[in-house]
């Protein structure tokens, strides 16, 4: 069951509270809200002297691309005056790999790839080696960090990690030097109880949660941060799969 609410909520040592309760406590909501992981994060990643407006201006530690994305990504930032990756920048080959269109087209990307990475300093992932996501959270992913990537479920949340989808052209500003400025989120907190019961699986949970809360914009630009004693039933596996 899933139960939605708009009341702002602070969690005290691991016990659920309401906002009158935290008051009671003599809890300061303004410092509970900067205090969640996702905001801690993006305070860390905020350009020094960046302005305050309500909004963030963020560099990322590291861009992740495949194979339908990045040509279209390095050759803006090529005609707009790239000189070498200034941030780990992974190209992986795994959503055009197999040549099934016929010809060259998908090996040619693939090389102009190589090539790309060779010249500015980034990260090639051969064909058939890895898919994105999995070879970030296992070779890219570091507690406290932030990801950019050109692919709509650039999630990393369940290892510590912020990991921003977005288009191509936020991942060529990052190539040049420039910021991701977007209008500061709130944290939606998703407690959890109980355990999945048999069969029910990440997709399932996620799923589910669509549908509670997405039709009336409840997530719109928010940040989901799960907690609660649930957490503690799932595997890791289970939560990069939500």
């Amino acid at each position: 069951m899933i139960r939605c609410s708009a009341e702002k909520t602070v969690i005290d040592e691991g016990t659920l509270l309401s906002a009158a309760e935290a008051q009671a406590r003599g809890i300061d909501l303004g410092a509970a809200a900067r205090n969640t992981l996702a905001a801690r994060i993006l305070a860390a990643h905020q350009l020094p002297g960046a302005p305050h407006d309500g909004q963030v201006h963020v560099r990322f530690d590291a861009l992740a691309s495949h194979d339908i994305t990045y040509v279209g990504i390095i050759q803006t930032a090529r005609a707009s005056g790239l000189g070498e990756f200034p941030l780990p920048y992974v190209l992986t080959n795994c959503h055009n790999s197999l040549c099934a269109v016929g010809g060259t087209i998908n090996e040619d990307d693939h090389i102009f790839g190589l090539a790309a990475a060779r010249k500015y300093g980034g990260i090639f992932v051969p064909p058939h080696l890895a898919v994105i996501h999995q070879y970030m959270r296992e070779m890219m992913t570091e507690c406290g960090g932030m990801i950019l990537g050109s692919d709509s479920h650039t999630r990393y949340g369940a290892l510590g990690v912020m990991g921003v989808g977005e288009g191509g052209p936020e991942l060529v500003k990052q190539l040049l030097g420039k910021t991701w400025d977007v209008a500061a989120p709130e944290v939606v907190a998703v407690w959890l109880e109980g355990a999945p019961a048999p069969g029910v699986g990440p997709q399932d949970v996620a799923l589910a949660l669509i549908g509670a809360v997405f039709k009336d914009g409840f997530v719109k630009n928010k940040v989901l941060e799960f907690m609660g004693p649930g957490v503690d039933a799932l595997s890791v596996d289970f939560r990069c799969g939500v």
